[in-house]
């Protein structure tokens, strides 16, 4: 696929002919290395130097300007002064030149006049339709049969493989393939994107989608262009292809901290995270992890499960296996009595049959052979380990060959761990070249098999359904309206309260009292006990600050504590109000949560609540829009998420309402697209739904003038309807 009414990426990766501006006989230079890559790797093609100084460049005739070269030219690499790069594109622009790869730097990355040199280079390659990879990259490579082209000025030269591999980084780009080819990774096509001026990491991910050469495809990324379209063409793409992502830039800034809970636990790099996370993408947290897991996803099947088979020659490695596989969250399965009888059958007595399997260090070939067969054909086991401590007298290409042997056809994945390096050199290539990672240590290899669980779990992952209720739209507009002509960007609880009742979330029965009278007469409507709190915007944790008071049982209780209020009233701030509230019996307190990320949107939290809500952390996110099974997943993926189920004797919380109250905040800010961030905390949830409220909240909106949200809100009353009223909520099954 590519993006409609834009050019196929075909000229910069499969081009017939290429220039190369700027080609050199300077020995050192960037231009020099590019052409000498080209002609070096045998590029199916003519290649062309262009040089306004010289009529012979490495022996080869070159040209002084593209517009001179008789024959047409599909991609041109350039590598000339920045303020040479835009007459540069004029003329491959009058030569019908299809692509450009941009070398130079010195453009939007220094700022200043890069920026406007930059913006006049995307303005020419528009005008002429040309696809642009740069500027500021280090080049393409595509190792294809027919193609054969390294256009890159990288000392290494890769092996030809199945791997897409999109770096935002030139400097790495020489580390990434030399790394590559050290560890026998194949790349079938490379691109360093830079700048990302025209060709960005979505281009590409389209590009590769549907190529049968590109099976594995690893990205490093400083930033996302386009966030919401990645996550489009990822989710869709990982369900065919795995796609693993360095994400650099983990202490950027990421969604904007403001005075809510939410906002201040999302910080940093949490919607990076659950984005990747929600389209399929394994992400990993250095290049080195990135090789670790792409050793065994380039040749191994994915595991239908977490249950491994640990075969070791030596004890001490296979405990480590075992421990590190644990610690992953991966199990040590439990072997059939079948597969545990022919073990026996075949092992020495002093061996241990059951998981790990320790042959014990004599172990030959033909012991590795027996053993190997034996475990993959175990239906309790999805994975093998396979270890080899090297002995001197034991023939590692022998052993080698047998676990080869042993695993044809099995359809299960495995890696193996070879320690020691002597005498191993050629069971090692001859893994490698049967598609076996290998590794140095047992720790490492767990790590790649718990990978391609992780990785297998996130692209099987069923969407779910969106869930939608009927909302009020129209009443959540005229509070939104009123707060802004009032010059403010944060609603009062009892504002706050008003929207989350307008889409059917439960509240807690409320009401401003300002008088001892008031708050005792709210005690004997409503019934005892009550709590009498303050609401103030200038402060967020009320109990800390004395402006709670709770579990008040009679008139005397109420006023005294009403009294009390009234006297801290001051230090709250102007426009604080002193709330009563009905007391919730029984219950645990939970948090719901909205933040706004200024690159990725809405980002829901759920997770334990209360005032100890930042000091555990114990919370979950996901971006919106949520369905049911989202909403499921937050809740169940949270580490106290047992106290919900209930223990030592006390019954289990009403989860439907919690599932409900997730997916009805979600489509509230959806439709809703004025509101910053909101937060719910705490919410009561109790073991039915009737005794299930919020309690508290805060909504904070965008800081932006009322007339720009008349648009969406009228689209959003359009949807919901004029006079919409609670219902049951309908499901609606995405595409």
């Amino acid at each position: 696929m590519t993006e409609p009414d834009r050019p196929s990426l075909d000229c910069i990766f499969r081009p017939k002919s290429i220039a190369v501006i700027g080609a050199s006989r300077a020995p050192t230079s960037i231009g020099r290395e590019i052409l000498h890559n080209l002609v070096n790797n045998e590029f199916n093609g003519p290649v062309f130097p262009v040089n306004a100084k010289s009529p012979m460049v490495q022996s080869m005739k070159a040209y002084p300007s593209v517009l001179d070269i008789g024959d047409p030219v599909d991609l041109a690499i350039i590598v000339v002064p920045r303020e040479a790069v835009p007459g540069v594109i004029d003329e491959c622009g009058r030569k019908g030149v299809k692509g450009v790869v941009v070398i130079t730097a010195g453009f939007k990355e220094v700022g200043g006049p890069g920026i406007q040199l930059e913006d006049s280079v995307v303005e020419k390659i528009r005008q002429y339709g040309i696809r642009m990879i740069g500027p500021n990259c280090m080049g393409v490579i595509n190792t294809a049969p027919g193609v054969s082209m390294n256009a890159t000025f990288a000392k290494a030269v890769p092996t030809r493989g199945q791997i897409g591999f999109v770096s935002q980084s030139g400097a790495l780009g020489e580390a990434i393939l030399a790394n590559a080819r050290d560890l026998g990774l194949g790349i079938a096509q490379f691109a360093s994107i830079g700048n990302k001026s025209d060709v960005s990491g979505n281009d590409l991910l389209l590009y590769w989608e549907n190529d049968p050469n590109v099976s594995l495809i690893l990205l490093y990324l400083e930033s996302f262009g386009n966030p919401r379209r990645f996550t489009e063409i990822a989710r869709r793409i990982t369900r065919r292809k795995p796609i693993l992502a360095v994400k650099a830039g983990r202490t950027a800034s990421g969604a904007r901290a403001v005075g809510t809970h939410t906002g201040a636990l999302a910080g940093l790099d949490v919607a990076v995270e659950t984005l990747l996370e929600q389209c399929g993408v394994l992400r990993v947290s250095t290049i080195e992890e990135m090789f670790v897991y792409a050793q065994a996803l380039t040749n191994q099947p994915m595991p239908k499960g977490n249950r491994v088979a640990v075969i070791t020659n030596g004890g001490g490695p296979g405990i480590l296996a075992t421990d590190a596989l644990e610690n992953l969250k991966m199990a040590v399965a439990p072997l059939s009595e079948g597969s545990m009888k022919a073990l026996r059958e075949v092992l020495p007595a002093e061996a241990t049959p059951a998981n790990p399997i320790d042959l014990i260090a004599s172990a030959r070939a033909d012991r590795y052979r027996a053993a190997v067969k034996i475990a993959a054909a175990d239906p309790n086991v999805d994975a093998l380990l396979i270890i080899f401590v090297s002995p001197i007298m034991i023939d590692a290409h022998s052993v080698a060959q047998a676990i080869v042997d042993s695993l044809q056809d099995c359809g299960k994945p495995a890696v193996a761990c070879f320690m020691g390096k002597v005498g191993q050199e050629e069971g090692l290539r001859l893994l490698s070249a049967a598609g076996i990672p290998v590794y140095q240590f047992p720790e490492l290899a767990a790590e790649a098999l718990a990978s391609m669980d992780r990785c297998y779990r996130l692209v099987t992952a069923e969407e779910g359904a969106k869930v939608r209720f009927d909302g009020d739209p129209e009443r959540v507009g005229r509070v939104i309206e009123g707060v802004r002509k009032a010059g403010r960007t944060e609603l009062t609880l009892m504002e706050s309260l008003d929207v989350l009742d307008a889409y059917g979330i439960p509240c807690g029965r409320t009401r401003e009292v300002t008088s001892t009278a008031e708050a005792i007469a709210f005690g004997v409507e409503a019934g005892y006990p009550i709590v009498l709190k303050i609401s103030s915007s200038k402060v967020s944790h009320k109990s800390e600050a004395g402006g709670v008071k709770v579990d008040l049982r009679n008139g005397d209780e109420a006023g005294a504590a009403f009294a009390d209020l009234k006297k801290r009233l001051p230090r709250f701030g102007p426009g604080a109000r002193i709330l009563a509230q009905t007391m919730l019996k029984e219950g645990r307190e939970v948090i719901f949560g909205v933040t706004t990320d200024v690159h990725y949107g809405p980002l829901a939290m759920f997770g334990l609540g209360g005032v100890y809500v930042e000091v555990l952390k114990d919370v979950a996110f996901k971006i919106l829009p949520l369905t049911d099974l989202d909403a499921d997943r937050m809740i169940r993926s949270i580490r106290g998420f047992p106290l919900l189920q209930g223990v030592r004797g006390e019954g289990p919380v009403d989860l439907g309402i919690l599932r409900e109250v997730l997916l009805r905040v979600s489509q509230l800010v959806t439709e809703n697209p004025g509101m910053d961030s909101l937060d719910i905390n705490p919410f009561i949830v109790s073991e039915d739904r009737d005794g299930s409220a919020a309690v508290d909240a805060r909504i904070h909106l965008k800081a932006v003038a009322a007339e720009d949200q008349k648009a969406p809100a009228a689209a959003s009353r359009a949807r919901a309807g004029k006079n919409a009223r609670p219902a049951k909520p309908r499901l609606v099954r995405q595409p």
